[in-house]
């Protein structure tokens, strides 16, 4: 892995992740689903007060930010310890197979271990077999017994009440 390097993302890293993000979904075949703006990344990642609300790793390869691991804090009621839940982890397709994916799933893990987290967790589409593969490959298992459910714009709405 010459030339590449793991980090934490800063302030001047917005708009490669966003363009990150938006690549990824235009790979999940959802491209207008990634509306996220800069400003919007910037209050979510480096607040000017109070904590964040998600934390990003950036994989940079000859000066340029060309992977990503978007994460956050979750908290596991079975074991009572805090995790990581991983929103987003994307290799641009250019620089895919150097080992970004796998560093910047490491360097996730190596957190949970040093602060004492039990858990490591995400989801991923069922028809991406090639990233189902590379988790596999690397130890993951599925949760096939869980399904993952999501309450969003007019059923948000209508929940909520008026």
């Amino acid at each position: 892995m010459r030339d590449v390097q793991i980090r934490e993302a800063t302030t001047a890293d917005l708009p490669a992740l966003v363009r990150l993000v938006q690549d990824l979904a235009a790979y999940e075949k959802e491209p207008e689903a990634a509306t996220a703006t800069p400003e919007q990344f910037r209050d979510a990642l480096f607040p000017a007060q109070g904590d964040p609300t998600a934390y990003a790793h950036v994989g940079v390869r000859e000066g340029d930010v060309v992977a990503m691991a978007i994460w956050f804090r979750s908290f596991s009621t079975w074991t009572g310890q805090a995790g990581i839940w991983l929103e987003d982890l994307f290799v641009g397709p250019e620089h895919r197979g150097l080992g970004l994916g796998k560093a910047l799933l490491a360097r996730l893990a190596q957190l949970c271990v040093e602060r004492g987290w039990t858990r490591l967790e995400w989801t991923v589409l069922d028809w991406n077999t090639p990233s189902i593969d590379f988790y596999r490959a690397h130890g993951a298992r599925p949760l096939d017994d869980w399904t993952t459910f999501r309450l969003d714009g007019d059923a948000l709405s209508r929940l909520s009440g008026p």
